[in-house]
């Protein structure tokens, strides 16, 4: 896909986090990043802008963060026809097509709650007003797994709301020496520049449609609806995946399928998207993580379990 060539050209062995990001958008999905500073969470949602010809808009969270930083506020201008003032409202980095929240975690939930709403409701409130936010919109989401004083974890509920959590690791030895033979000024690399922009809103719909359109049998639906209520049966699972969940798996698994090219759906395409559809929707019981029984290991298991329809 030339999108994908494009973001691969500065972000570099994350080929797995590209695809699947991409997956997320031809579905309209949010997605939250999660790995250590400095695998390129900030480069590939920035790239990955720029190749799909958007606007993009980087918000640093932080715990002193308000809501109207984040969404837009009323302000008093003086009008040219009256001379008089009066209140408009000014927009905040919400209203932009590709919005990277950096670090959700680190700010307090009354915050994280008024960019959740603009990713359920494609619009934000102020002053009893609604404001429609620019379409498509999509949020990329970020946090570090490594540091946890001084945040404010996401509660279930809302992580429910991203269509994926991808894990972003270190690249591989082979990938970690064809970055650092990219060209870069100082530290900052310079090939984000030739980052083009190959596609547009229209061929976007397009892919939407398309994706939609994707044949599902009935198998494949019975494959999907068993996988995820197989998580509510583990026994090392307290909270199991949701009907949102099984929905958010379908629309994933018909991407993938239009990102290999067919137009019908596997049951490889439901295997491969389960775990990052998943993983961040399941409650682990504590006993289970005192012997380091992780979701991934939940997600595995349930679909280890479910007969592969034929």
């Amino acid at each position: 896909m030339r999108v994908a060539s494009e973001v691969r050209k500065v972000v570099v062995g994350q080929d797995d986090v590209v695809d699947l990001v991409l997956a997320a958008l031809a579905v309209n999905g949010h997605v939250l990043l999660e790995g250590v500073p400095g695998v390129a969470k900030t480069l590939l949602a920035n790239a990955l802008a720029r190749a799909l010809g958007m606007s993009f808009r980087r918000v640093q969270f932080t715990p002193d963060m308000l809501p109207s930083d984040l969404t837009g506020t009323m302000t008093l201008r003086w009008s040219p026809d009256s001379r008089v003032q009066e209140l408009t409202f000014r927009p905040g980095p919400v209203f932009t097509n590709v919005l990277l929240a950096d670090e959700i975690n680190r700010t307090p939930p009354k915050t994280q709650a008024a960019l959740l709403e603009a990713m359920q409701e494609a619009q934000v409130s102020v002053d009893g007003a609604a404001h429609p936010l620019p379409q498509p919109f999509v949020v990329i989401a970020t946090q570090n797994p490594i540091e946890y004083e001084g945040t404010y974890p996401l509660p279930e509920a809302q992580l429910d709301r991203f269509l994926m959590k991808i894990d972003v690791g270190y690249p591989d030895e082979h990938a970690e020496l064809a970055l650092l033979r990219l060209d870069h000024r100082g530290v900052a690399p310079a090939t984000l520049d030739d980052v083009l922009a190959v596609t547009d809103e229209d061929e976007l719909r397009s892919m939407r449609e398309a994706v939609d359109a994707t044949t599902v049998t009935d198998e494949v639906l019975g494959y999907v609806a068993a996988i995820v209520r197989r998580t509510r049966e583990l026994p090392s699972v307290a909270l199991g995946a949701s009907p949102r969940a099984a929905v958010h798996l379908l629309a994933a698994s018909k991407a993938s399928a239009r990102l290999s090219g067919r137009d019908f759906v596997t049951p490889d395409d439901v295997a491969w998207m389960a775990r990052p559809v998943l993983r961040h929707r399941l409650l682990v019981r504590p006993e289970a993580e005192l012997e380091r029984y992780r979701p991934d290991d939940a997600v595995q298991a349930a679909v280890a379990s479910v007969p592969v329809p034929r």
